[in-house]
């Protein structure tokens, strides 16, 4: 098994990551992924996708004593039909993780930084944060990386439609420091403003950002 590491982040709520460096065959054989589930996923064309359908299954068999049944809203939130815990999931080619909460909603999302974050500047961030972003192109990329995946885990945690990453989510300004915490508000479209607590890490090129647990 390829667990990368798990992280408990209170008395309820933690997150795992599972490296993706097996096969697809092998990870058919420690996913104990429903056969329903084993059909859709073969129809996927990307060989990369369905081994991350695969991780996230043998990840969650790590998470879990009995056999769990995943499946996703109308808005693509997944959700366990045979346990009431709060998930969230999130992949790339290389890693996959998730994070579980018994009491509140929760959002995680990675990202290779050997992707280009550029074009988040101008999609995703208000003029405020555009301000803050460092000169240096690599800080740069790293630091729109950070954006994205906050941004990212709010809007899963939210699980609303429609939301304007640059007006509704704003983020405090921060510097990667390679681990770290950040604060970040969410705008309700009835003007209801929401802060939230965010933590994040950067580990083999990858970042990862998740909603903090409330005690």
């Amino acid at each position: 098994m390829a667990l990368y590491f798990t992280k408990e982040l209170s008395d309820h709520s933690r997150l795992a990551v599972w490296q993706v460096t097996e096969s697809e065959s092998e990870l058919r054989e420690l996913s104990s992924t429903p056969s329903d589930e084993l059909e859709e996923i073969s129809y996927i064309k990307s060989e990369s996708l369905r081994k991350q359908r695969l991780a996230v299954r043998a990840l969650l068999g790590v998470l879990f004593e009995d056999k769990v049944y995943l499946a996703h809203h109308d808005n693509g939130k997944p959700y366990i039909e045979n346990n009431s815990i709060n998930i969230s999931i999130t992949h790339t080619d290389k890693y996959v993780a998730v994070i579980l909460d018994e009491n509140e909603e929760v959002g995680i999302d990675v990202e290779s930084l050997d992707r280009d974050f550029s074009a988040v500047e101008k999609k995703a961030l208000s003029e405020e944060e555009i301000e803050d972003l460092d000169d240096d192109r690599d800080e740069k990329n790293e630091q729109l990386a950070i954006y994205w995946c906050a941004k990212e885990a709010i809007y899963k945690k939210m699980s609303q439609y429609h939301v304007d990453f640059a007006e509704q989510i704003e983020v405090e300004r921060f510097r990667s420091r390679g681990e770290g915490e950040l604060e970040a508000t969410f705008i309700h479209k009835d003007g209801y403003e929401e802060e939230l607590h965010l933590e994040y890490m950067t580990f083999d090129r990858h970042v990862l950002v998740w909603i903090s647990a409330q005690d």
